[in-house]
């Protein structure tokens, strides 16, 4: 039997890589630059940490979790987002010390797993950056959060990203919002999707958040939650916005942000790239004050970021900024035969040892089919042992880019390559 991989998970084969090793390299990067640690959470935890903190009426636990039982009997849930498990993790391992106060800063690079219809960008298994800062509800961290996101788009050459911007508001205000929206959309019931039709008796937020045609008329009338914040949670977004300001981010406001996951409260927010189409969205995230305590710690503010990171490198190639041609590095070593063959494997692991990118062609093939070989695999260079360079002492070394040779003592052949 000849299997697949199943539907909705690619392959990253080694002609890609480069472009992911890229986006990871840049994402370290920053976060480094900005104080943020990485954390490495496990693959799978336990069920009730989505079911509990994501919602049981998000979309996320009635229809994307891959949710199985071990032999102890035991409800496990592959990673399904990235942030309850590092509140979990926050907690568990005591990251806050004995200074309450103390704002924890963590990122990670993880893979989520998502039972979704397969579309561009978005996979049953897909990458996720994200930084977590936790411990303070100052809005100039909101703010900070979301200038790292910035730099990092930025940094991957996507400049035309929007920064979107709400208000969810916190349990003071948003309960009398949503009663105002049910009155606002009662005589609208029946015009809803089904998924809007169900949402409005049991989550009524997330009807703002639908992206069908007909639910989105419906919601552009309805009264604004910005308009009904209570006074705590209008100074967080005043403050926010003044942050913002201060370092020049720029902003659209727009009351359909609400984000996907229960948790969230006080700001929400999401990147949009032009020129991707309907699945334009490339990252998101917001403020998550009661999160901490719902996991079993004590009150901690959060706020926080994910970034799809294939949807980013499916906005660099929109943008036609895809990896080029990879530089040359590397040397092949080349041997002509039986006698130098044995010199070819020394000289490889002196090379290899001195920190030099070495292979030689198993196949033992003709030198043209080497140089061939050379060339198609991008290595810088490749070194020719033969009959009479083992004679003289020497060996040939063949720039792969220009065609140039050069004879070079074999005593200072490691040496030269280094510096080649």
């Amino acid at each position: 039997m000849r299997y697949r991989r199943p539907r909705g998970v690619n392959d990253i084969l080694p002609d890609e890589v480069g472009q992911w090793q890229r986006a990871e390299t840049a994402f370290r990067r920053l976060c480094k630059r900005y104080r943020y640690r990485e954390i490495r959470t496990p693959v799978f935890e336990q069920t009730g940490l989505f079911t509990r903190t994501v919602g049981e009426e998000s979309d996320i636990v009635r229809k994307e979790m891959y949710t199985f039982e071990d032999k102890g009997g035991h409800s496990l849930t592959l990673r399904a987002e990235g942030t309850a498990p590092t509140v979990r993790a926050f907690i568990e391992n005591n990251l806050q010390g004995q200074d309450r106060e103390r704002l924890v800063k963590l990122y990670y690079i993880a893979p989520i797993f998502r039972y979704d219809r397969p579309q561009a960008g978005r996979y049953r298994q897909h990458h996720q950056a994200g930084v977590e800062a936790i411990g303070s509800s100052n809005p100039a961290v909101d703010a900070e959060v979301i200038d790292l996101a910035l730099a990092f788009y930025q940094e991957m050459g996507l400049e035309d990203v929007q920064l979107r911007l709400n208000s969810v508001g916190c349990p003071k205000c948003t309960p009398a919002y949503v009663e105002t929206l049910k009155a606002a959309l009662g005589a609208h019931v029946e015009e809803l999707c089904p998924d809007c039709q169900r949402r409005y008796e049991r989550n009524p937020l997330r009807i703002l958040d639908c992206k069908q045609p007909a639910c989105r008329r419906i919601t552009e009338q309805v009264p604004k939650l910005l308009d009904m914040l209570c006074d705590e949670c209008r100074e967080h977004f005043e403050g926010l916005v003044a942050a913002l300001d201060l370092l020049g981010i720029e902003y659209v406001l727009d009351p359909h942000i609400v984000r996907g996951l229960d948790y969230y409260t006080k700001t929400a927010f999401e990147f949009v790239c032009k020129g991707l189409g309907a699945q334009d969205s490339i990252g998101g995230g917001g403020r998550y004050d009661g999160l901490v305590e719902q996991c079993g710690g004590e009150p901690t503010p959060g706020v926080g970021f994910g970034i799809g990171l294939e949807r980013v490198l499916l906005a660099r190639k929109a943008l036609g900024l895809e990896e080029g041609e990879p530089a040359r590095e590397g040397v092949l070593v080349a041997a002509l035969n039986d006698e130098a063959w044995a010199e070819a494997i020394k000289l490889t692991s002196e090379l290899r040892d001195a920190g030099i990118i070495a292979d030689l062609d198993y196949r033992r093939r003709s030198l043209r089919s080497q140089l061939r070989f050379a060339n198609s695999e991008g290595f810088a260079a490749t070194v020719i042992l033969g009959e009479d360079e083992l004679a003289k002492g020497v060996v040939v070394v063949r720039n792969m880019q220009t065609g140039e040779q050069q004879q070079v003592a074999r005593t200072d052949a490691v040496e030269y390559l280094r510096n080649f």
